[in-house]
């Protein structure tokens, strides 16, 4: 049980949030492997290197992170007031999203399953 008034302890909860600019993506329709291969290119890269990387990846998921990418430098310079000129990727992490079951008829009417994966990707921006 929480001690303090209500408005106290929202007070205290929003005094430890994290300001550094990022971007989320809920529910893509990749898989946390695959997402991971792309996001471990990336990792730690200043934002244009990291765009043209992005650019001339084959992977699907790299659209997806490109497009994620773009929307965290809009946040930094927008609501954070940073320049896009010093900022890189600080954290860049995939996690395990609802994964769809689909079913697919096999022989002698039995039926196997198959595993849709989706995955939530998150990007941290922080300045050099």
């Amino acid at each position: 049980m929480a001690k303090g008034h209500r408005s106290q302890i929202k007070r205290e909860r929003n005094a430890n949030k994290d300001t550094r600019p990022s971007a989320k993506l809920s529910y893509a329709r990749v898989s946390v492997q695959k997402a991971c291969f792309v996001l471990d290119a990336i990792r730690g890269k200043d934002v244009q290197t990291a765009l043209g990387i992005l650019a001339y990846n084959p992977r699907y998921a790299s659209t997806l992170i490109e497009k994620l990418l773009k929307s965290a430098i809009a946040n930094a310079e927008n609501n954070n007031g940073l320049s896009a000129s010093n900022l890189y990727i600080e954290e860049c992490y995939a996690n395990c999203a609802p994964t769809m079951k689909r079913i697919h008829p096999r022989a002698q009417g039995r039926a196997y399953r198959i595993l849709k994966r989706m995955s939530h990707i998150t990007i941290v921006l922080n300045e050099r």
